[in-house]
């Protein structure tokens, strides 16, 4: 299966009662997390999916300011809001949305991460080069994915029908850097992992 190496451990998670390590996948981020603490959002879906999976989606935008006039018109509460020179940041309530907890973010240069430490984009290029899109399980695929189009989040990802594990990340799928690869998939942290 595909190999990524730890390119940050950002302590600042700490405030959500989690432990994360990030791994570059060519200009984007694969970020794993493990609650430290009891109550966090993240344990709440572990438990709810019974063991371990996806949880969080974050996307690049850079018109945050109309984005958080469509937010409020629609409804959907913002759980963690951050302002700061470098980067803006607006996580989404998983109940508005569905699937995932969503981050968008507006950061200052474009395709600057204050997250993810000292990094170089496309500095790994081995084995994978991008992440290329997500299966989101949903007990409604077809509203779930309106909702997601309604609030522009829905850039490559596919709604699928929910199983026995309920409604969140599913899977994700990776760009081989070596295509005799594509097809390859392994199981990771609850996630399906897919060389494409």
């Amino acid at each position: 299966m595909a190999r990524v190496t730890v390119s940050y451990v950002d302590p600042g998670v700490a405030e959500f009662g989690l432990h994360n390590a990030l791994m570059t996948i060519g200009d984007q981020f694969l970020e794993v997390v493990s609650p430290t603490t009891d109550g966090t959002t993240a344990g709440r879906l572990l438990d709810k999916r019974g063991g371990d999976g996806g949880y969080m989606a974050i996307y690049e935008v850079d018109d945050l300011a109309a984005r958080d006039a469509e937010l409020a018109e629609r409804g959907v509460r913002v759980v963690w809001r951050v302002d700061l020179p470098d980067i803006a940041t607006r996580h989404l309530h998983p109940r508005d949305v569905g699937g995932a907890l969503v981050s968008i973010d507006h950061p200052v240069p474009a395709g600057a991460w204050r997250w993810g430490g000292p990094w170089t984009a496309h500095g790994e290029t081995g084995t994978v080069t991008a992440i290329a899109g997500l299966d989101i399980a949903a007990e409604d695929p077809v509203a779930m994915r309106a909702r997601w189009a309604d609030l522009r989040i829905d850039h490559a990802v596919r709604f699928v029908p929910a199983g026995p594990r309920g409604e969140g990340i599913d899977a994700m799928d990776v760009v081989a850097a070596d295509q005799s690869r594509a097809g390859e998939a392994a199981t990771i942290g609850g996630v399906e992992i897919r060389l494409v």
